[in-house]
């Protein structure tokens, strides 16, 4: 039996870990599918290009009150909160059955910026409650099928969403939206684990909220890969703006972006299957590194006009950029406590893919400024940087831990 094949069954032949990613595979296939589905749907009601894109952006902008939402993650039991937030989010997409005209748009923006802020919290308490349903042995296989799950939804929902909304329309992809909520309600509810009620906490919200981020910033373990994961995802915003610009360097049409991000997905599928037995083998800060080293050269190499090498450094970027996001998550789920694991993952989620947001701003800003060969070099200098930094703080922490043999545990 390969690595792969074995990291498939210790997740799937446990039955907590099993429900838990059939879960994320069926709820994230709806998502994915109403996210591309949205931008068509008002490009075809208005011919706006911005208008389409400011659906991508209610979508996300709730992830910048990542902090104050996770912590209702912690203020409840994980289980029930999951049910209700699936439940919730099944009824406010059902109410996109009525968009019909441009004068009813902001019911759309409505939607996805509320389905963005449930999106949060949900997915604060799913991650406390996989830490508390599945074992720490079996966490980092668990993340690394789920990143698997979620690139493969990415491949194959946008897709079915398209056809979808081409067939029968923006309604029909809510409602198979809303499906995929409902089954995956009815997962959570078959999802047999024991919570402590939440103690109530004394002061204010804000000193309730800010524990998490003090948690992470004093923790010697998480402050590193979560730093690193942020500057990760901030250079492959950057990266991302550059996609069209690589594209037409190739002297390829604009269609050809989805055989590169095909690419790319299959990398993330890849590592995602691997990520278990490298977590044991190497440790959660060197995966890490290696994965931004592998992503610095896949961005770097882009500048070179050759088809086979733009697939194959999307391929390295896919297998790449991952790493460092299961490193994160694993060992936040790990160091963290159960009374603060939701605040302190909506803290570490808002620290690392914000910057995504940032990066496809700033992007978008220098593709015509400056050229691209160097601005892709210069991506690829900063994410090196980021993974020789990383690499030194283990080799710290290792030392300390020499000195310390009672601490000696590098994540």
């Amino acid at each position: 039996m390969t690595t792969i094949e074995w990291t498939l069954v210790r997740v799937l032949r446990d039955r907590r870990a099993g429900l838990c990613l059939a879960a994320v595979v069926v709820s994230g296939f709806g998502t994915s599918a109403l996210w591309l589905a949205s931008g068509v749907w008002v490009k075809d009601l208005t011919g706006s290009d911005g208008l389409a894109a400011l659906c991508l952006l209610a979508m996300w902008a709730p992830a910048l009150a990542g902090p104050p939402l996770g912590s209702l993650a912690d203020r409840t039991r994980r289980g029930p909160l999951l049910i209700g937030a699936n439940l919730l989010l099944a009824a406010l997409v059902l109410t996109l059955l009525t968009l019909d005209s441009p004068g009813r748009l902001w019911l759309l923006y409505a939607v996805l910026f509320l389905y963005g802020a449930t999106g949060v919290v949900h997915d604060a308490a799913q991650s406390a409650l996989v830490a508390t349903a599945v074992g720490p042995k079996l966490l980092g296989d668990f993340n690394g099928l789920r990143m698997t799950a979620t690139e493969g939804m990415k491949l194959l929902a946008p897709l079915a969403g398209a056809g979808l909304y081409a067939a029968y329309g923006g309604p029909c992809v809510a409602l198979l939206d809303a499906v995929t909520f409902l089954l995956a309600a009815v997962l959570y509810a078959l999802l047999r684990v024991r919570e402590d009620k939440p103690r109530r906490t004394e002061g204010s919200w804000r000193e309730h909220t800010a524990e998490g981020a003090r948690h992470l910033w004093s923790h010697p373990r998480l402050r590193p890969l979560v730093l690193a994961g942020g500057a990760t995802m901030l250079c492959a915003g950057l990266n991302g703006a550059l996609v069209h610009a690589v594209v037409d360097a190739l002297g390829q049409a604009p269609a050809y972006t989805g055989v590169l991000y095909a690419a790319q997905g299959a990398g993330s599928v890849v590592t995602g299957l691997a990520s278990g037995t490298a977590l044991r083998r190497l440790g959660g800060r060197r995966f890490a590194a290696c994965g931004i080293a592998l992503t610095a050269a896949g961005v770097a190499l882009r500048a070179i006009p050759s088809d086979l090498v733009a697939l194959m450094c999307s391929a390295a970027i896919g297998a790449g950029l991952p790493c460092v996001l299961i490193a994160a998550l694993t060992a936040v789920q790990r160091e963290t406590a159960a009374r603060l694991l939701g605040r302190t993952t909506a803290t570490a989620n808002t620290l690392v893919f914000v910057p995504n947001v940032v990066g496809l701003g700033v992007g978008a800003a220098l593709v015509g400024a400056v050229t691209l060969p160097l601005l892709l070099s210069l991506l690829g200098l900063g994410l090196l940087a980021t993974s020789l930094i990383l690499l030194q703080s283990t080799a710290s922490a290792e030392r300390a831990a020499v000195r310390s043999p009672s601490d000696a545990n590098p994540a």
